[in-house]
């Protein structure tokens, strides 16, 4: 979830029903896919399986909207307030299938199988669980209010209780608002993103040693990487953030950035075209040769339906 500015969001119970895995289809992907056309759904998290199904969470209800690559409309899979989620966040699909759902200020993470049955509710005490990356083993998952990374073993099919990993006194400087994380080297090594205090210049990369639990800072060259979303592909890093535009307002764009070999130092390369906080997208997903980021119209003055997700503008 961006942090940027305070807004309020009412949790709506919703009696939706889980419906079919969607046919996998043939034909164009739409650039546009209408996530709800109810009030209030402020869509957060989105992930995307190798077979094309599109999952897109809701911070504003917590439904978990399903669909596929090349039907532009996705329906509710998992109904809002189920299992006592009433908020939803990042979202990950793991190699079995199961659906990984980051519960916000609920403090829980949620785990479904494919079919939506549900696996595991592992809660952590006054934790705002906001995004998750997993391992062979693990599951990591970031806290944004009380700057911990939260740690839950995966053994097979079994779901580990959520442990703190990293406490806010094991970064070098109290983390200000932890965001979006990716894992590299076979799980070793976590990049977190952190947005710190919402001011221009306070945010951070942090290089964390997922074996050591050992946090330090990533230089970072020619730009900013303290975004919402990460998503890492080999030496590229993307990541959603926010900046000043110049006329009093606030825009997001994806910002490109290249890791050198240790992940101690990213440069800024490339950047997308910029969106309005009207706008305000979230996190990023590949799909194929394109990128997606979710349109969660958290910071709008009036936010309104319909939510979608679009194709980032000038980023591949």
């Amino acid at each position: 979830m961006k942090k940027l500015l305070a807004s309020t969001t009412a949790s709506l119970a919703v009696l939706t029903v889980a419906v079919p895995a969607p046919a996998l289809g043939a034909g164009p992907r739409p650039d546009t896919y209408v996530v709800s056309r109810e009030p209030g759904v402020l869509p957060e998290g989105i992930a995307v399986t190798p077979d094309g199904t599109l999952y897109v969470t809701s911070v504003g209800t917590g439904t978990v909207y399903r669909g596929h690559v090349r039907d532009r409309k996705l329906r509710p899979f998992l109904p809002a307030g189920a299992d006592g989620r009433t908020r939803a966040a990042g979202v990950h699909v793991d190699r079995r299938g199961r659906l990984f759902v980051a519960g916000w200020d609920t403090g829980t993470l949620f785990v479904y199988a494919s079919d939506g049955g549900l696996l595991a509710r592992r809660t952590a005490p006054d934790a705002v669980l906001n995004d998750l990356a997993i391992t062979a083993d693990a599951v990591y998952v970031t806290d944004s209010v009380t700057g911990t990374v939260w740690r839950a073993s995966l053994d097979g099919p079994e779901v580990g209780d959520l442990v703190p990993w990293l406490t806010a006194a094991d970064f070098p400087a109290v983390p200000g608002f932890l965001n979006g994380i990716a894992v590299a080297d076979g799980g070793r090594v976590a990049l977190v993103a952190d947005q710190g205090s919402g001011e221009p210049g306070t945010e951070r990369l942090w290089r964390v040693d997922l074996v050591e639990r050992t946090a330090t800072v990533v230089e970072v060259v020619n730009g900013q990487m303290g975004a919402d979303g990460l998503l890492l592909e080999g030496d590229k890093l993307y990541g959603v953030v926010n900046f000043p535009d110049g006329a009093g307002g606030w825009a997001f764009a994806v910002n490109l950035a290249i890791l050198n070999a240790d992940l101690r130092t990213a440069r800024v390369v490339r950047q997308s075209r910029p969106a309005s906080l009207t706008q305000s997208p979230t996190t990023v997903v590949r799909d194929a040769g394109r990128l997606l980021w979710v349109n969660s119209q958290l910071n709008a003055p009036t936010p309104a339906p319909p939510f979608t997700v679009t194709q980032v503008p000038g980023l591949h």
